[in-house]
């Protein structure tokens, strides 16, 4: 077991830390300049007057980043709702375990419809190859994100891998907080949102016992986010593209920031979050099921039944499924206005690739797919298979 300063490189700054990473983040020029974008309507000044007003990470939640993300919901969401928080006991932690359409906003905007619902936030897993610059850094540790490090070799896996399951571990137990990770590392680039063997597998390094009862403890509670419109689709099938033609192309820091900030401005439509039934009951029924990695497995495959069985479905989703198959099987889920809305988004979505021999019908198809996939999934579930 690690002993707690081990976690000193990962964990998010406590309350007796803030103000000094504010007077870092105040010597920082890049973060400086980013305040007159993020908040244009304070001065750099009185920005940091607030910052400096400030003594603990929950206050900088609830002035700083809740009041921030609101507006970006505001801004780019025609709504943002959620549903099912009557199965939350504010006495439990809970492992919050969803599927990721956005770098930012998927945990930002679960933890301000908590806020604002008298709920305590989450902790955030939060990859290291997204904090490009330490005033990144300094910013998402000040808003509950722990580092999950993923740019290291073979050799140091295992050992970074039981670090963090041990912080997991020691963070709800001992410290009583709730965390969120998604189900994958990184966001599912074609919607198809499963969940990966190996984040259960490292989940488990830091269990006394077996699997089951090991991952009962961590309170599983998993979560579907629906948007209507993926602000960040045209990237991904973009990046499809690319890895199409050359199979060793890989995404660049930039490429990074180019998404972070594409999910933020753009535009999301709907965007719902349905808070599932806690699956720590159901995990029994695993307990005969084979080995440990069919038992892994058989986890998996619970907590995708749950996220595919609540997604939230817009009219694009069902254009787009009729457009895959060429059928007109979901032709009452929508109107010809819809369908014409929904086919000028794409090809808006289209035109935003820069690539000038970029190829329509790959790109267009890689977006239907996206749209389609979760409704495809979603039947499946119900044990009602669509294809």
């Amino acid at each position: 077991m690690f002993d707690h300063s081990d976690f000193d490189a990962i964990r998010p700054y406590r309350d007796d830390e803030v103000q000094h990473i504010f007077h870092e983040l105040s010597n920082e020029p890049d973060f400086l300049r980013l305040i007159g974008f993020l908040y244009p309507e304070l001065s750099v000044k009185g920005f940091l007057k607030l910052l400096f007003s400030l003594n603990s990470i929950a206050e900088f939640q609830e002035q700083v980043i809740a009041p921030y993300v609101q507006n970006i919901a505001r801004l780019t969401a025609d709504s943002l709702t959620i549903d099912g928080l009557e199965k939350l006991d504010k006495s439990k932690t809970y492992f919050y375990i969803s599927n990721h359409r956005d770098i930012i906003l998927d945990p930002a905007f679960l933890n301000i419809l908590l806020i604002s619902n008298s709920f305590d936030t989450t902790e955030i897993a939060i990859g290291d190859n997204l904090l490009i610059y330490p005033w990144i850094r300094h910013l998402v540790r000040l808003n509950k994100s722990f580092i999950v490090n993923r740019n290291v070799s073979v050799r140091q896996m295992f050992e970074v891998s039981q670090r963090l399951s041990d912080y997991i571990k020691h963070t709800m137990n001992d410290n009583g907080h709730s965390i969120w990770m998604a189900q994958r590392e990184g966001r599912s680039k074609d919607a198809n949102d499963r969940t990966h063997l190996a984040v259960l597998k490292m989940l488990n390094m830091s269990g006394d016992s077996n699997f089951i009862d090991n991952m009962k403890e961590l309170n599983f509670l998993p979560v579907s986010i629906s948007y209507e419109y993926d602000p960040c689709d045209f990237l991904k099938a973009r990046e499809f593209l690319l890895k199409r033609d050359n199979p060793e192309y890989k995404k660049t820091q930039e490429d990074d920031l180019e998404s972070m900030f594409t999910g933020l401005k753009g535009y999301k439509g709907r965007v719902h979050f349905h808070i599932c039934e806690p699956i720590t009951d159901e995990l029994a029924d695993l307990r005969d099921v084979g080995d440990r990695n069919q038992q892994v497995a058989g986890l998996a495959q619970l907590i995708d039944k749950h996220i595919h069985l609540n997604y939230r479905f817009y009219p694009g989703n069902f254009i787009a499924y009729d457009m895959l198959t060429g059928s007109d099987k979901f032709k009452d889920k929508y109107t010809e206005a819809d369908k014409n809305k929904f086919h000028n988004y794409l090809e808006n979505q289209v035109s935003k690739v820069p690539e000038k021999n970029k190829e329509y019908d790959f790109l267009l198809n890689s977006l239907i797919e996206m749209y389609s996939n979760p409704l495809i999934n979603h039947y499946e579930a119900k044990g009602e298979p669509i294809v």
